[in-house]
């Protein structure tokens, strides 16, 4: 489930991307949008982009350690630690 959630958002922004390429390329040709400002427009939706996507994995990060701190499943670290203590 979590699998299909992280792909279901991977795959709605590439198809988000794509649309707004399309459109800007759109104005451009129109002349409704200079070349320059098409560009730097982009440029600040992939920066923004790539924000979001470091925040959605730290977010997920967050996430999945707390649900592993509910369930009680053993960490690495816990498996180090008992290996290092059965020693």
């Amino acid at each position: 489930m979590l699998k299909d959630l992280i792909y279901t958002r991977i795959g709605a922004v590439a198809v988000l991307k794509e649309k707004v390429e399309a459109e800007v390329k759109k104005l451009e040709a129109e002349g409704k949008l200079k070349t320059t400002d098409a560009k730097s427009f982009l440029e600040s939706i992939e920066t923004k982009g790539k924000e979001e996507e470091a925040k959605f994995k730290e977010q997920l990060k967050t996430t999945l350690k707390e649900v592993i701190d509910e369930l009680g499943l053993a960490t690495k670290e816990d498996l180090q630690k008992l290996k290092e203590d059965l020693k």
